[in-house]
C-alpha cells in the first residue's frame, strides 16, 4: 500500500502480483481497490498489477478541483512516471475505463495496450434511463445510497467520510458533461480491448461502433487469421454493467489480450 503525489493529490495504490511491466487497474464510480478484488486476484496471478484509486474514492482524499476524465488521466500518467514504469498495460471498468481512455489519447508513449470495460465512446451512448439517473446525481442521492455496500466500504476507509455527498456531487457533475472521443479513440496507436456485458448500459450496436472506430469488423480474418485487426471485442454473456467487471470470462479475455 502507497501514496504518490500527483498534482496536487495524494494518490493511494497498491502492488499486486509480480512482473516487469505493471497493469494500473481503475474502478467505477464509488469503487476502491477492495471493489476490484474479484479480477484482480485473477490478474495478478501472473503479472503486476497496480489498482490505483481515484481522486475522492477509497483512501484517496478530494481536492479542491473537479473531477474531470482528462485531470484523473493525468493522474494516472504521473503516476506511471512514478512507478517508473512506461508504458503500462491500463485497464478501466466504467468511470475508470474513461479515465483510461483518456489517459491512452493523451498519453499514448505511456500506455503499451488498453482495456476498456463497459465504456461508451460518448455520453448519447448510454441508455435514455441511464442518462436521466445521471441527471438526478447529486446531494439529494448521497443519503440513499448509505445503504449500499458501496457506501459501507467508503465509510471504513474514506480519509474524510463527510465527503459522501461531495463525491456524489461532483461525479454527477461529470456524468451531466457531454463527450464524444469517436476521433480521438480512432487515432490511438496502441492495440485496445473492448467488453462489455450483453445486457449493459448501452445497446449492443454502440459497441460495435466502438469496435469499427479502432478497426475492428471491417473485412473477415482470413483462413489463418493474417487479417484480424490488432484491437479486440469482447461481449459477456448473461452479464450487466453492474456485474461485468466481476465476471471470470472478463478476467479471461482480458489477460489472453495483454498476454499476445
Amino acid at each position: 500500500m502507497s501514496y504518490a503525489d500527483v498534482n496536487g493529490l495524494h494518490l493511494y495504490y497498491e502492488e499486486h502480483g509480480e512482473g516487469e511491466r505493471p497493469l494500473i487497474l481503475l474502478h467505477g464510480g464509488f469503487g476502491a481497490v477492495e471493489s476490484m478484488a474479484p479480477i484482480l486476484s485473477k490478474l495478478s496471478a501472473g503479472r503486476r498489477v497496480v489498482p490505483v484509486e481515484l481522486q475522492a474514492h477509497g483512501h484517496t482524499a478530494d481536492i479542491n478541483r473537479p473531477l474531470r476524465y482528462e485531470l484523473m488521466a493525468d493522474d494516472i500518467a504521473a503516476l506511471i512516471g512514478h512507478l517508473g514504469a512506461g508504458p503500462a498495460d491500463v485497464m478501466g471498468y466504467s468511470l475508470g475505463g474513461g479515465v483510461a481512455a483518456r489517459t491512452a489519447i493523451q498519453h499514448p508513449d505511456l500506455v503499451r495496450r488498453l482495456v476498456l470495460v463497459s465504456v461508451p465512446y460518448q455520453r448519447g451512448g448510454w441508455y435514455p434511463e441511464v442518462l436521466d439517473a445521471m441527471a438526478r446525481m447529486g446531494a439529494a442521492s448521497a443519503e440513499p445510497m448509505k445503504q449500499t455496500p458501496l457506501y459501507e466500504l467508503y465509510s471504513k476507509i474514506a480519509p474524510r467520510v463527510e465527503d459522501w455527498p461531495a463525491l456524489h456531487v461532483k461525479i454527477g457533475d461529470l456524468l451531466r458533461r457531454e463527450y464524444d472521443w469517436a476521433g480521438e479513440l480512432a487515432a490511438l496507436p496502441m492495440p485496445a480491448m473492448l467488453v462489455a456485458a450483453d445486457a449493459d448500459s448501452f445497446a449492443p450496436a454502440h459497441v460495435a461502433k466502438f469496435f469499427a472506430l479502432l478497426g475492428g469488423g471491417q473485412r473477415d480474418a482470413g483462413w489463418a487469421g493474417t487479417d484480424r485487426p490488432a484491437s479486440r471485442l469482447a461481449i459477456i454473456p448473461g452479464a450487466t454493467h453492474y456485474d461485468v467487471f466481476d465476471r471470470p470470462e472478463t478476467a479471461a479475455a482480458a489477460i489472453a489480450f495483454l498476454d499476445d
